[in-house]
This record gives structure tokens, C-alpha cells and sequence, in this order.
């Protein structure tokens, strides 16, 4: 039975994998390829970066899009509405009327026209002019629609685990049973090694958060169309800074005095080894940041790279090299996103642990 269960996820994943390489073509811009005005680095960039809409297929007004608020704070006040008021337009064509003031979209970047002003002109002065005229953006991009979609997730994953051991007492069974053991596993071997049995739990729940948020986040990013939650870097520069509140909250005075003035150094030694201890402690949360960026991204370039390949060399030939191994570098974005959720929080726990360990001084 287990087995059977077993070859139904697997069947399921190459489905799904499959589906996630095939999914490439279909969002690519068809007139770009005709007109032999394809370019693979905007077409890349296009799907790695975040938007204002939820683009899944298609392109112009036949494109499929969840549209989303757009949300601007501007000299006029508050102001939303729609991503679709735009219309699919990304080049600063289409303008949106609201709260008296007008709005483009040029490359995912909302702009205030200037009074008078009907169109975007965008020449290098004229940028420069625009940029200033950018309102504050706090919109619900398809990277935020993301992570709200993963947090609901996580919260009705584990309140159906809390709530089974409100009620019984036995092992939980499934899906749940795999939960559980993946929560010890972050205990036992991530949490209690690094920081310790006697501080550990206090620092469980945010451990257990980061390690499911990115791993769920990652695999949700492999789906047809899904957003790259962990390969935007506000993303990951949030990440990295939450470890370095906690680490800064929960210092002890050994590691402060071994960060400002270590004992058992030379004196004349001791101000220059500080300098270089007080950078460690922000270039720790900055190797987070960069890890995780870094490697969740090449995946998803290295994958539209090989797709991009069939339209550069112009031949469909390509295809039965090109696809292939696209899919084989998808399989191993599965052990990526578990891998990097991993990481990232096994040293996050290294680093909170060299915080609030207590050193023996003799």
C-alpha cells in the first residue's frame, strides 16, 4: 500500500516537473521568436523578477493574469486599484487614471506622470526626471501573493499536526508523520547541536519557521508560472536580517567581549581583531542573504537558459537535447530547495549558537 502511494507521488513530481519545463515555451513572447527579435536575457529576467500581476500563459490581452492591487503611497494620499488597469502593459504606454494623478507601468516599475504630461518619453534625462516622480510602492506583487499563499499553508499544515496531539497522544500517521519527522530532524539535528540543550527552545519556533517557509517556498517555485520567492533578494536580505536581530537580541556578554575585546590576545593586537569581529557579525547574515539568492536563481536561469537555446540556434533540433536535460536540472532543483532550506538554517542556528553559548574562562 505504502508503495503504491509512493509511485502516485512520484508519477505526480515528473508530472509536474515535466509540465514546469514545457511551461517555458508557452510563456514566452511568440511575435518576439517571428520577428527574430528574441532576446534571451530579457525573456530570463522576465520570469525571474517579480511583477504586479500573477502572469501565467499567453501574452497581451489573450494572456492569462491574476491581477493584483497595485498600492502607492504619493503626494496626493493613498492610491489603488487593479494591476489589470494597466492592460498587460509593461513599456510606459498604457496610463491609469486614480486620485487625480496619472500612473504608468515601465518594466514593473509604477511611475507618476508629470502635470501635462499624456506619455512616458524614456530617454536618459528623462529617466533620471521619472525616477523622481516614482510613488512608494508597497503593492501586492506576485512574490508577496506568494509568500501569503505559503504562510496559509504553513499555518493549516501545522495547526492540523497541533491539533491532532490535542486530541491523541498516538503518533500521527501520513503526511503528518512526515511533518513530525522532519520537525525532529530540525531539532535534533540542527537546533540542539548548534545551539545547545539548554537554549535551544527558545529559539525552535523561528528555526522551524525559516526551514519550512523557504523549503515550501522553493518547491511551490518550481510549479508552471509560480513566483521566485527565494531568488528575489528583499526576500532573502529579510531573511538574513531577522538571524541578525536574534543575534544581536541574544548575545551574551562572552561573545560581546570576545567580539570587542578578546581575553587570552596580546593588547596591541586586541583593537584590530575587533574591527574585524564586528564585520563578521554582519558579513555572517550577508553570506545568508547571498547563499540563498544565489543558488535558488542559477537554477531557475540555467533552466530557461537550456529552453532559450531552441529560439537562439533557431533549430528544433535543439529541443531533443536542450528539453531534456532542462528537466534534469528541475529534478534537481528538488533536492535544491530542501537542500538550501537546510543550509540556511542550519547555519542561522550556528551563528545564533556562537551568540548564546557560555565560554569557559580559566
Amino acid at each position: 500500500m505504502a508503495t503504491h502511494k509512493s509511485s502516485k507521488i512520484t508519477v505526480a513530481l515528473m508530472l509536474m516537473l515535466i509540465l514546469n519545463s514545457f511551461s517555458s515555451f508557452a510563456q514566452l513572447d511568440t511575435k518576439e521568436v517571428i520577428d527574430d527579435s528574441f532576446n534571451p536575457t530579457e525573456m530570463i529576467m522576465h520570469h525571474i523578477s517579480d511583477s504586479h500581476g500573477w502572469h501565467f500563459f499567453g501574452e497581451g490581452e489573450e494572456s492569462v493574469t491574476l491581477p493584483l492591487p497595485v498600492i502607492l503611497w504619493t503626494d496626493e494620499g493613498l492610491t489603488s486599484f487593479m494591476s489589470s488597469e494597466f492592460h498587460h502593459d509593461v513599456e510606459g504606454e498604457h496610463v491609469v487614471e486614480s486620485n487625480g494623478q496619472k500612473f504608468v507601468n515601465y518594466h514593473e516599475k509604477i511611475y507618476v506622470l508629470n502635470e501635462g504630461e499624456e506619455t512616458l518619453e524614456f530617454d536618459e534625462e528623462t529617466h533620471a526626471a521619472m525616477n523622481a516622480n516614482r510613488p512608494f510602492d508597497i503593492s501586492i506583487t506576485k512574490n508577496v501573493a506568494s509568500m501569503l499563499i505559503t504562510a496559509v499553508l504553513l499555518v493549516l499544515i501545522f495547526l492540523g499536526l497541533a491539533n491532532h496531539y490535542k486530541k491523541s497522544k498516538a503518533a500521527p500517521k501520513g503526511f503528518k508523520n512526515i511533518l513530525e519527522t522532519l520537525v525532529i530532524f530540525v531539532r535534533d539535528e540542527i537546533a540542539i547541536p548548534q545551539i545547545g540543550e539548554k537554549k535551544y527552545l527558545k529559539f525552535m519556533p523561528f528555526l522551524l519557521t525559516v526551514f519550512f517557509f523557504i523549503w515550501l517556498s522553493n518547491l511551490l517555485g518550481l510549479l508552471p508560472g509560480a513566483a521566485n520567492v527565494t531568488g528575489n533578494i528583499s526576500v532573502t536580505i529579510a531573511l538574513g536580517l531577522f538571524t541578525l536581530v536574534l543575534i544581536l537580541l541574544n548575545g551574551n556578554k562572552d561573545y560581546w567581549q570576545h567580539i570587542f575585546w578578546m581575553p587570552g590576545i596580546p593588547t596591541p593586537v586586541k583593537p584590530i581583531l575587533a574591527i574585524v569581529e564586528v564585520l563578521g557579525v554582519f558579513t555572517k547574515p550577508i553570506a545568508l542573504m547571498i547563499r540563498l539568492f544565489a543558488n535558488i536563481t542559477a537554477g531557475h536561469i540555467i533552466i530557461l537558459s537550456l529552453i532559450g537555446l531552441i529560439f537562439i540556434l533557431e533549430t528544433a533540433g535543439v529541443a531533443a537535447i536542450s528539453v531534456p536535460f532542462a528537466l534534469f536540472i528541475t529534478v534537481l532543483e528538488l533536492l535544491v530547495a530542501f537542500l538550501q532550506a537546510f543550509i540556511f538554517t542550519m547555519l542561522s542556528a550556528l551563528f545564533i549558537g556562537m551568540a548564546v553559548q557560555e565560554h569557559e574562562h580559566h
